[in-house]
């Protein structure tokens, strides 16, 4: 039953002609299958209508081939054989009593239909707004009624998939937004000009919706709140003119979504953005119109949700992240444990397979895009085979997601940790500045853990192999992490940096996170390209020092940008004073002076400095691991049934990478896996035959 304090959560609302069953509301949100993977696809999206979500919407959907994204994945109704690939999402949706939306797109500048070659359409002739050297046609009067012919084909197909919401997809630079913006639409047509011609096209394509399917599916309109005054990261209506836009639109859909245009601020990192950073935007907007209104803020806590609605601001608590780290997230609230929710952490992982084109995951919840392809539910696992014994070596992400999901499955387990602190680098990361949330890994695992009678930790048990073969469990799990090394080995110094091995201070992140601190001026060498390097340099500066940080990428941070880090770090390095030096490669340092190359000229440069802190690979604790196997007793395995290193003891990783290690390992510990084919693969269109 629903608990009183959070009753207004579940409340039916109605959208039109449809009605969701409560306030829980998946925005559309990339998946990185999209088109490509439908089974994959479906089975993320049904673990959500499972979990008690009211309404479920798909990423982005081309409505056509001049709308091409690739390799970004997103869904298509281009014609009638992708009607078949929707329905089996819908289906899964709807058998949970869920809405399943849709979310059309007109892609205009923002795309460059890099694999259909056709020319993308826009206001004007636009540069490619991904960075690509195309432009846009200006689209004449056949092209625009051609674009809301094709918008108008695809919700009737949509209709025929059997979506419940069509999107009308107004901001994040696409086509409409391009056509509104009056940076970016220079026409002296009547789609130009003066407001009320630039929102023409809007204006149609909502009728032309609400027309062809409005009167069984809902019309949402999706519109970034930051016209109101605030330009806009996609070049906006006029600062001001929201108010005009929405006395001649405000009516006109069924449910407006309210986001901004800036994806580091609407999906920004926990580092940078705190919870609810878009409810002054919303709030603003919710004034504007009697309908529904939903948006987004990273939502994890239900009485957070609560006082959204009940002050006005929303109608429907919108979430991407925290559907995808909990899917079950509704129903936990309803049943009465909040303490269950596996709480998004905002580290943006997810959003790497958007960019990167591979199916979604996520460092909360290691079955996020396995659900079909492995079969993992992400609350329910697979029974025990046998009542075997499983020591696992290590309390960091890995050991303890291993821990409660095997002691789930019904194994006795015996977790040893060699500190008294749990979490390994969770913990001590989430001590630096601003990574506070990654705690959250470490006290969610730990709460499952204790609830469950056939875990047991032990803390300060730093084992020793004798001590391993004493305890004599069936089988054994080596997750000792893995340490940053001190030798520069990594992607561009593959055969370390000369002179390191005897030099005086030089620290790793290791050192940084363990209170000990350089003195002086110092330089940062940052050669793994995600977030620890601009962490460590902010660290440093906090404390007063005078902070040079230099890598051997083009940019800062070159990986984050697949999270959004690596603009908003550069940005706060640089308001903190640090000195940022980039495409220079270390060669030595002599404990007083660093050498550096240029990877383009090869000139060389000298810097003196008395400390270097070294953020560039790590490497496996795997010693306890390779005493074993040498030891007389385990006599070639045989004294486990099974002896295996998993983890970043294993291969270091990202902490997503950790947690679905340590799952791995407990989902297939005496199960038959194959391992020349260990997972199922989605293939083109292969449902669709």
């Amino acid at each position: 039953m629903t608990t009183s304090p959070y009753s207004i959560l579940f409340e039916p609302v109605e959208i039109g002609p449809v009605t969701a069953k409560n306030r829980f509301y998946q925005v559309p949100h990339c998946t990185g299958s999209g088109a490509l993977r439908p089974r994959i696809l479906a089975g993320l999206r049904g673990s959500k209508a499972e979990g008690g979500w009211g309404v479920i919407n798909t990423e982005y959907c081309s409505v056509h081939p001049s709308s091409d994204d690739l390799p970004y994945p997103s869904a298509t109704l281009w014609d009638d054989r992708d009607i078949k690939a929707h329905t089996l999402t819908t289906d899964k949706i709807h058998a949970h009593g869920a809405l399943a939306g849709v979310e059309l797109c007109l892609g205009g500048a923002r795309m460059a239909n890099l694999a259909t070659r056709e020319v993308a359409l826009s206001s004007g002739n636009l540069p490619n707004l991904a960075g690509n050297p195309f432009q846009t046609r200006q689209m004449d009067k056949t092209d625009i009624k051609n674009a809301r012919r094709w918008h108008r084909d695809a919700a009737l197909r949509a209709k025929s998939a059997g979506f419940d919401i069509a999107y009308v997809y107004a901001t994040h630079g696409y086509l409409l937004s391009q056509f509104m913006s009056g940076k970016m639409n220079h026409r002296t047509d009547e789609y130009g000009g003066v407001l009320a011609n630039r929102i023409r096209l809007l204006r149609e394509v909502i009728e032309d919706t609400k027309d062809a399917v409005g009167d069984t599916m809902a019309i949402a309109v999706r519109f970034s709140a930051e016209t109101n005054g605030g330009g806009g990261g996609d070049g906006a209506p006029i600062p001001g003119e929201t108010e005009e836009i929405f006395g001649m639109l405000g009516e006109l859909p069924d449910l407006w979504d309210i986001n901004v245009s800036d994806y580091s601020l609407e999906m920004g990192l926990s580092r940078f953005v705190p919870e609810g950073a878009l409810e002054p935007y919303v709030a603003a907007m919710k004034s504007m119109t009697s309908k529904p209104v939903v948006s987004v803020g990273r939502f994890t806590s239900p009485d957070t949700m609560v006082s959204q609605i009940k002050r006005g601001i929303m109608d429907f608590i919108g979430a991407a992240r925290p559907s995808i780290a909990d899917p079950f997230l509704p129903n936990k609230i309803a049943e009465g444990r909040p303490e269950d929710i596996r709480e998004c952490i905002g580290c943006n992982i997810c959003y790497t397979g958007d960019g990167k084109g591979v199916p979604i995951r996520c460092t909360q919840n290691p079955s996020m895009s396995e659900e079909w392809r492995r079969g993992w539910h992400p609350e329910t696992m697979n029974k025990k085979r046998s009542d075997d014994t499983v020591l696992i070596v290590g309390a960091g992400p890995t050991g303890l997601e291993a821990a409660q999901a095997l002691g789930k499955r019904g194994y006795n387990v015996m977790l040893a940790e060699a500190t008294r602190e749990l979490g390994g680098r969770v913990t001590l990361e989430s001590q630096l500045p601003s990574l506070g949330q990654l705690a959250r890994v470490r006290d969610y695992r730990l709460g499952q853990i204790e609830k469950l009678d056939n875990v047991e930790i032990f803390r300060e048990s730093d084992l020793t192999a004798e001590q391993v073969f004493e305890i004599a469990p069936d089988h054994v799990a080596i997750a000792t992490g893995a340490t940053w090394r001190r030798d520069g080995y990594g992607a561009n110094a593959l055969g370390c940096i000369t002179g390191l091995a005897g030099a005086r201070n030089i620290y790793t992140p290791n050192d940084i996170m363990a209170g000990n601190i350089p003195q002086g001026r110092t330089i940062v060498y940052d050669d793994d390209h995600y977030y620890m390097g601009s962490v460590i340099a902010e660290t440093l500066r906090q404390k007063g020092l005078d902070v040079t940080l230099v890598t051997p990428g083009d940019v800062l941070s070159s990986w984050g940008a697949y999270t959004m880090d690596r603009g908003r770090a550069q940005s706060r390095l640089m308001e903190l004073g640090v000195e940022l030096i980039v495409s220079k490669s270390l060669t030595s340092f002599d404990g007083q002076s660093a050498h550096f190359e240029c990877n383009y000229t090869g000139r060389k440069t000298m810097r003196e400095t008395g400390s270097m802190v070294l953020v560039t690979a790590r490497k496996p604790n795997d010693q306890l691991y390779q005493d074993l196997i040498a030891h007389p007793s385990y006599e070639n395995g045989a004294a486990f049934k099974s002896l295996k290193k998993i983890g970043d003891c294993d291969a270091p990783g990202i902490i997503a990478a950790a947690t679905f290690a340590g799952h791995r390992y407990a989902r297939e510990l005496e199960e038959n896996v194959d391992i020349d084919n260990p997972l199922k693969y989605d293939r083109v269109f292969s449902c669709c035959d």
